[in-house]
């Protein structure tokens, strides 16, 4: 099981829908990325990484990514936590 960082909670807002991409690398490790519309529009986006244990590795957060739909930005985090799991290791 995962314990969320102060970031999560943060960003967290369950009346929001959101879609996300979760994957667990070979290793173990997990990441977790979600995007949603903010209640004016903007998309916002949410990093995380995990390690095999379930500890925070990296977590991020944007409450604006201007000019990008949430296919585009759920695409950016995605590689960007890859990017995280490696800088990581």
């Amino acid at each position: 099981m995962r314990a969320r960082g102060e970031i999560f909670w943060d960003w967290a807002d369950p009346t929001l829908h959101h879609r996300d991409h979760v994957e667990v690398l070979d290793d173990g490790t997990s990441i977790d990325v979600q995007v949603r519309l903010s209640r004016t529009g903007s998309t916002q986006l949410f990093i995380g990484v995990y390690s095999p244990r379930g500890k925070v590795v990296y977590e991020e957060s944007f409450d604006n990514r201007p000019g990008e739909t949430m296919t585009t930005a759920l695409a950016w985090g995605v590689d960007r936590a890859r990017q995280a799991v490696m800088e990581a290791a």
